[in-house]
Parts: structure tokens; sequence; C-alpha cells
């Protein structure tokens, strides 16, 4: 789509059509609201908990379905809402399908190492296509000014973002297999030398590629969203994402080296023989250090990740007629996620549906969409372009929603 498209709307909007987005250099600023409310959510949350509970899981996908559209339906962009259209029979059965392909996964786990081997791959061999159709389900079922967006993806672009991934995880978790017991067996005596070789290789490879599937995964989603013609990609290089997950690795090693400091002095001075009351002091400080350490990694390492994530990936977002910014900061996300958590300890889970909420609300509002019009000029121009019609996607799919 070109300014040819669009200009002779232009002249045509009304005086109040540029209302919802402020003008800048170069186009318009529409800002990110979110209004939900955690007491609101709290009403929905703890219903579809029960409801859960009570079917053994059967209700999940109809409680995912309100649970998007409460948070769709309070996120403005430009002053307009989202919506999400989903069906939630059609994500039942692709929740059951998922269900039924992991619980075989699993019992193939307790047969023998080649069952689960099999089972791996047959795994991993069909989750390209699944993720591919959980991203189009999403967006098909996704609206904002009564247009629906759609996603691009093909099938043989999902299979070569995700397969160099997909290959190591097989490697590491086949590999794996025929070194952990089966069962109720004993542990093997001497283990096979290839498969802890084969472990040990994949998990060095997982660990130093990370970075990269990352970047491969977000460059395979944000290079094919679309709304009508309109659609982005994605500008960052996988050295901004080494560049955070070394930083990441970095603060972790700063959180985690005084307690490991703490832990060996603790070991020293309670560790000294003096009875009973020493070894159950040391008793109950190891595990109180370890979950210092894993608390701090979360709060702090996975706030950091979670921020410059998102600013690295939206603000590289864009298109031809808008782009994304986002400036999520990483010391309130801190903050947030250490009060989130606290309270969720006190009220023992309670307080999970106001630290969605309010994690949302803080995120949404680090963003804001730049475009080239006025965006009542440009959704007049995808609708007249027939904008609308990806929506139709959505009843050839299953209902997949893997987790986007």
């Amino acid at each position: 789509m070109n300014d040819a498209a669009i200009a002779p709307m232009a002249g045509n909007a009304p005086a109040a059509a540029a209302a919802a987005a402020a003008p800048h250099a170069g186009g318009y600023r529409m800002t990110m609201r979110f209004t939900g409310s955690g007491s609101e959510y709290f009403r929905i949350w703890i219903v579809n908990l029960l409801l859960i509970l009570v079917t053994i899981g059967l209700y999940y996908p109809f409680a995912k379905v309100r649970r998007l559209r409460y948070f769709y339906g309070n996120t403005k962009l430009g002053g307009e809402e989202f919506d999400f259209h989903g069906n939630p029979w059609k994500m039942l059965r692709g929740f059951l399908l998922m269900a039924a392909l992991l619980g075989a996964y699993g019992l193939a786990t307790n047969a023998s190492p080649w069952a689960a081997l099999v089972a791996l791959l047959l795994l991993a061999g069909i989750w390209p296509a699944l993720f591919r159709a959980s991203m189009q389900f999403r967006l098909a079922n996704t609206s904002w000014r009564g247009l629906r967006f759609h996603f691009e993806g093909t099938l043989g672009s999902v299979y070569r973002a995700l397969a160099p991934m997909l290959v190591l995880l097989v490697m590491y978790l086949g590999a794996f297999g025929f070194i952990a017991p089966q069962g109720d067996q004993p542990p093997q005596a001497a283990p096979n030398s290839v498969a802890v070789a084969l472990t040990g290789l994949g998990g060095v490879l997982v660990a130093l590629l990370t970075p990269w599937f990352w970047y491969t995964i977000k460059r395979y989603q944000h290079g094919h969203y679309a709304l009508g013609p309109v659609r982005t990609e994605l500008r960052a290089g996988a050295g901004g994402f080494y560049s955070i997950f070394l930083k990441a690795s970095g603060i972790g090693l700063l959180l985690v080296l005084p307690l490991i400091a703490l832990g060996a002095w603790l070991a020293l001075s309670l560790g000294r023989p003096g009875g009973a009351g020493s070894v159950l002091r040391f008793a109950l400080a190891v595990p109180l250090l370890m979950m210092l350490c894993y608390l701090a990694m979360l709060v702090v390492v996975g706030s950091f990740i979670t921020a410059r994530m998102q600013n690295l990936v939206w603000s590289n977002t864009r298109s031809r007629e808008l782009r994304f910014v986002s400036r999520v900061p990483v010391g309130a996300l801190i903050k947030l996620t250490t009060k989130n958590w606290l309270l969720i300890g006190l009220t023992l889970g309670l307080y999970v549906p106001f630290a969605r909420v309010a994690r949302t609300r803080l995120l949404l509002e680090s963003m804001e969409v730049l475009t080239r019009h006025p965006p009542e000029v440009l959704t007049a121009a995808l609708r007249g372009m027939g904008g609308d019609g990806a929506g139709d996607a959505s009843a050839d799919l299953l209902g997949f929603d893997v987790g986007l």
C-alpha cells in the first residue's frame, strides 16, 4: 500500500479525524492505554479457576477466551479498543489435541528411551505447524477498528525458523532419556558414553544458541504480522539478542555471587561441630539461600530480560506505513515485580489477578505506534482495500493456541 491509495481519503477526513492520534514529526502518534482493574479481573479469574478445577482442566480454553476478551477489550490504541473473537469450542479441540500429544510423550518416556525418542521426533516434527496455526488463529481472531489482523507466515518459513532449535532439543532430550532411569528402574551403573556426550554437547549448544533461537522466532513472528496489505518486518539483528542475554548473565552473577559467598560462610560457621543444633541451622540455611537466589534471578534478571526484549523487538517492528516504539523502564518493572511477588505470597495467591493487571498496564502503556497518516484515514483505506477479509481464515483452523 502506498501514499496514493490513502491520499484521496485524507482530504475528506473530518477535522476531528486525528483526535485520537497526536501529530508528530512525519506523521501521527497513537498511545497504548490499558483500562482494566484488578478488582474486575479478580471476579473473572476466580470463576475461571474454580471451573477449571471442577472440569479437571477442560474449561481452560473457555477461561482463556474470557481472559483474552477482558484484556483485549481494555486495551486501547489511539482511543479504540481491541477485541478477541476466538471460538472456545474450536480452541477446545486444539487443547485436547495438544494434551493428547504431550500425554503420549509422557507415557513414552516411561516405556523406554527408544519410545521416548520416537515420540519426541514426532512431536518436534509437527510442532512448527502447530505454532504457525496458533499464530494464525490468534491474529485472525483479533480486531481493531473493525479490522481483523492476520498472519502471513508460510509453513516452509516456520520450519526454517524453528528446525535448528528443535534439532538441538531432540538431541539433548533424546540423549538424556538414555541416561535417566526409566520408571521404577534403578539408574544404570555405567551410562551410555555416547548418550552422555550428546547430552552434554546438546546442553552447551542450547545455552550458547538460545539468543539466536529467540532472534529467529521473533523474526518469524514479527516479520509476518499483517493488517490488510500492511505487513510488518523485524529490523533487529541477532547481536541485539546476544547483548541482552550477556548483560542478563552478568547481572545474574552479580546477584548470585554474594549469596554464594554468604552460603560458604554459613557452611563454615554453622557446619562446625556443635551438636544437632548446628546441623539443623545449616539444613535450614541452605534451602533459604537457594530460594533467595531463585527469587533474585526471577525478579531482577527476569524483569531485565522482559523489558529489554520488548523494547528491542517492538521498537524494531515496522512497515512502510507505521512503526512501534517501546520504552519499558527496567527499574519500574523490577519494583512492580517485587511488589507483585510479595503480595502474592502474603495473600496466598489471591493477588495474582491484580498483579497480572498491573504488569499488563506497565508493559502496554510503555508502547506507542507512529503512523504516516491519521488512523481514521489509514483504517478507511485498508477497509476499502479488503483489509477485513483475512479474518475468514480462522474458519479453516483447528483453534491451536500454544502461546504467542
